[in-house]
């Protein structure tokens, strides 16, 4: 059985008091929540905090993007050496909000796939575990286009750094229709996508894809987590507002546990 991921992304929230007060109710309840894995991704500024507060925990951290270059001239951006510094284990790469929110919307849809990419080589070769986040549109889920999309994200992953380096990451699916919207996608949706991931991978190589932990992305609340994760390809979840609320983020961890307990 794969091993469920709650992956908490603060996005672009946080404080140093606020936070600490959200770490510390999170890991008073992480007993209870012991087989799963979590990771919480703040901003990259409060890294230091959240590293000082987790760092003794079972509960890990990252970032929320990386650059796909080693240093040098690249103002704003964030190495995945500089990373180290920090013990982070994961990073997010794609978000959505990456890919629509800032310049890569003016870049033709195959160079942003290939920058993507890239980050993903970096990552991997840095020996951070990455989380690519993967969806389609509005635009796209309304034209039938959901498998089209996903399918194209995926190829150009593999064939950048072959299938087996997928058994080093975790896949994300997060419709961009349902992020922040209040909008979930069903349970039935949800599995038959992630599904559709899976037999995707296994087309280049069957136990990778069997191995590989892929995530649900988009207004995941502690209402809503249990019938989600009950899914046989839904592996835990990428959590955005609800990962603010220690009591609704904390919910989330213990339906994550209970389906491994059954």
């Amino acid at each position: 059985m794969r091993k469920p991921l709650v992956a908490g992304n603060w996005k672009m929230n946080g404080s140093s008091a606020g936070n600490k007060l959200l770490l510390n109710e999170i890991l008073a309840a992480a007993n209870s929540f012991p087989s799963v894995d979590v990771a919480l991704f703040p901003p990259a500024v409060y890294l230091h905090q959240v590293q000082q507060a987790l760092k003794d925990s079972n509960v890990a951290w990252g970032t929320q993007n990386v650059s796909s270059y080693h240093q040098g001239a690249y103002t704003g951006e964030i190495s995945a050496t500089m990373l180290h510094d920090f013990d982070c284990k994961y990073v997010l790469i794609g978000h959505s909000e990456r890919r629509c929110l800032y310049a890569e919307l003016e870049l033709d849809q195959l160079v942003l796939d290939r920058i993507i990419a890239e980050k993903y080589n970096m990552a991997i070769s840095e020996g951070l575990i990455p989380i690519i986040c993967i969806g389609e549109s509005p635009e796209e889920h309304a034209v039938g286009k959901t498998e089209e999309v996903i399918g194209r994200h995926l190829d150009i992953l593999i064939e950048h750094q072959g299938v087996k380096s997928l058994s080093q990451a975790v896949l994300a699916y997060e419709p961009v229709w349902a992020i922040g919207t209040g909008r979930s996608a069903t349970p039935e949706w949800a599995q038959d996508v992630h599904s559709f991931m899976r037999e995707r991978v296994a087309k280049y190589d069957v136990e990778t894809a069997q191995g590989l932990r892929i995530l649900y992305g988009g207004s995941v609340k502690g209402n809503n987590a249990a019938p989600l994760f009950s899914k046989p390809d839904v592996d835990g979840g990428l959590i955005g507002g609800a990962s603010l609320d220690a009591n609704e983020f904390v919910k989330i961890c213990q339906s994550a546990q209970k389906q491994v307990l059954g």
